[in-house]
């Protein structure tokens, strides 16, 4: 028994410590200049206002309608009626080159990740591009689902297109800023990918184009309030905290004192129990002896 509790708790401990990573802070727009004021970088013209901000706990407007990519339209809500974390992917699908990374980074860390989309959690990739069309949108899904490799998850994937009025609603709400350069016909835009809970709260902001399979499903287990997810997922979210500054989950110092304190408690108690029971046994014997 003491043994099976060690070994428990070393291994616990050992999980902690195999995925710790430092944390970087997320990404900083490009920049060419320093404006003097404040010596803060200055953005060129193309890329002011673009970026992500956080609206942690935001809710969507799950209202809004938008077309799938078999060209039906279809309310929001539709995709968090399955009570499933959705992981929101902004791109568009006309995009030379970005937008393509940010997809490729979330197939990529989705197959390291044993949580399955259409059984517990669904994948949203939703275009910002008005001209992009469901036939684009159907294309991506063909490729990506194949990309994926595993077999009974299309319908986790949904890639969406949309009215410009109502694109702009749900960037506005997800805090997603753009900029559209009309002489290039392309969008400015930053990368990133969001997790939301089932009743369309953002939860979750990972940035750049490859995303750790850790952190992602550490996120799709919390923002389900852990109804999907292993004990396992429950240890390491104990050892392990989201830091919205970098966008990662790093590992909490304090909640490693505690996980160790408890298992020192825990293995010293058994141990004491098992002597004093042996003790006792011992004394039991001996009054028997002599009676």
């Amino acid at each position: 028994m003491l043994y099976v509790i060690k070994r428990a708790s070393i291994l616990a401990l050992a999980a902690c410590a195999a995925f710790a990573q430092p944390g970087q802070l997320a990404p900083a727009q490009p920049s060419l200049t320093m404006q003097d004021s404040n010596l803060k970088p200055a953005l060129p013209g193309a890329l002011q206002g673009v970026g992500i901000d956080q609206k942690l706990n935001a809710q969507l407007p799950l209202d809004l309608t938008f077309f799938d990519e078999s060209g039906r339209e279809v309310p929001l809500s539709s995709f968090f009626q399955s009570g499933k974390p959705v992981v929101l992917a902004p791109v568009y699908y006309r995009c030379p080159m970005l937008c393509t990374q940010v997809l490729n980074g979330l197939a990529g860390s989705l197959k390291a990740v044993s949580l399955n989309p259409g059984q517990d959690f669904e994948v949203v990739a939703f275009s910002f591009d008005p001209k992009d069309t469901p036939e684009l949108a159907f294309a991506k899904k063909q490729s990506y689902v194949s990309r994926y490799g595993r077999p009974n998850t299309a319908n986790g994937w949904h890639f969406l297109t949309g009215r410009a009025e109502n694109i702009k609603k749900i960037m506005d709400a997800a805090g997603f800023h753009y900029k559209y350069d009309p002489s290039m016909d392309q969008y400015a835009h930053a990368s990133g990918v969001m997790v939301v809970t089932p009743e369309g709260r953002l939860s979750k902001y990972f940035y750049g184009v490859e995303y750790s399979p850790r952190d992602l499903r550490l996120g799709l287990v919390e923002a389900s309030q852990n109804r999907i997810g292993t004990p396992v997922d429950q240890i390491l979210l104990f050892c392990y905290h989201y830091d919205p500054a970098t966008g990662k989950y790093g590992a909490v110092a304090m909640n490693f004192v505690r996980f160790a304190g408890g298992s020192f408690v825990l293995i010293a108690g058994t141990f004491l129990v098992i002597v004093f029971r042996r003790d006792w046994r011992s004394d039991k014997r001996s009054l028997k002896e002599i009676g």
